[in-house]
This record gives structure tokens, C-alpha cells and sequence, in this order.
């Protein structure tokens, strides 16, 4: 069996974490947290239209999209306590998200209208696990606090939780691969 084309992993911090960032992670975050909702717009629609009547996926787009959903995950790990280094804009970091190198010649042309639709049982699945992974990151959070160290199996889920999360959004939005994604928290 083939690895999905979608990667996504976090390096454990083998290291003592800033308790003190950790404590107050919700109100660091805040900064970048805005700077993302400030650069994000509305990518999808346009992409979807490209393939479906041009069959094409410009080189630039799939590097803007490649590196927003980087710097994004970026975020995510600083937010869930993964990594206690501030995000950086464009140093890769402990995070690690790689798609396929795609042109739009190799996905299908219709695909891409319904790949949102087909990818709702993820969604279902997704927010469950969402909800477990909250309640794994209040416990991580203790721990952080006490002993400056992240709880390995719960550090596992969460970047299990995130790696299912990027493989859907490879899928469905940033339409990197038409290989349907596997309902696995493993690599």
C-alpha cells in the first residue's frame, strides 16, 4: 500500500517547554492567529474553475496554497501547545506538511465540484476527534504546566487528529490529489 501523497508530522519536543508561554498560549496566539485570517481569502472557487475548464493548476497558486496551509499548521501546533517557538512566516520549524508536486493534468476535471461533498463523513469523523482532542489538550496543558513536558501518546493524537485534518483539506479544498483520504490517524 502506497503512503497518502498528502504528509503532515510534528517533532516531538524532546525538551523542556516554556511553562510560562504555555500557560498563556490562548492570548499569544492571538497576533498570528490574526495575521492568518487576514491573509486567507477565498482560493477555493477560483481553483476549482481553473481545473475544471483549463485542467490546469499554476505553479504559483500551488505554492501560495502549499505555504498558507504550512505556516497555518504552524499555528495550530504553537496553539496546541505541540511547540512552544513562535510560528514563524517562512521558517518550516518542527512542522512538516508536504503535498504532491501537481499540475492539474494528472487530477480529474469534474472531481474538484464534488470532493467537498464527498469528503463529509471526514467532517463527522473529524469533529468527534476535534472534540476528544480538546479535551486531550486540557490535560496536556496541565501536564505542560506541571512538569514542562508534553504527554507523548496525547502529543500522538492530536498530530494524528492534524495529520487526518491536512489529508482532508489536501483533498477537498487545496486539490492536490484526487486519492480519496483514509480514515487514519496514523502516517
Amino acid at each position: 500500500m502506497n503512503p497518502y501523497p498528502v504528509t503532515f508530522s510534528v517533532e516531538y519536543p524532546d525538551r523542556p517547554l516554556n511553562r510560562l508561554t504555555s500557560a498563556f498560549r490562548i492570548f499569544t496566539v492571538i497576533p498570528i492567529v490574526i495575521v492568518i485570517a487576514t491573509i486567507s481569502s477565498a482560493v477555493f472557487g477560483g481553483l476549482v474553475l481553473m481545473l475544471l475548464f483549463r485542467k490546469k493548476y499554476p505553479r504559483w497558486w500551488y505554492a501560495w496554497n502549499l505555504e498558507l496551509s504550512r505556516f497555518t499548521a504552524r499555528v495550530g501546533a504553537y496553539a496546541l501547545l505541540m511547540d512552544d517557538r513562535y510560528p514563524s512566516t517562512d521558517d518550516h520549524q518542527a512542522v512538516h506538511l508536504e503535498w504532491p508536486e501537481v499540475t492539474g493534468a494528472e487530477l480529474s476535471r469534474g472531481l474538484p465540484l464534488v470532493k467537498w461533498f464527498l469528503a463529509i463523513p471526514h467532517y463527522i469523523v473529524l469533529w468527534f476527534l476535534g472534540i476528544a482532542a480538546f479535551f486531550v489538550l486540557i490535560y496536556a496543558w496541565f501536564v505542560v504546566l506541571f512538569t514542562g513536558r508534553y504527554p507523548r501518546g496525547a502529543f500522538g493524537f492530536i498530530e494524528g487528529v492534524l495529520r487526518w485534518a491536512n489529508r482532508v483539506g489536501g483533498y477537498a479544498y487545496s486539490l492536490v490529489t484526487d486519492a480519496y483520504p483514509p480514515f487514519s490517524l496514523s502516517p
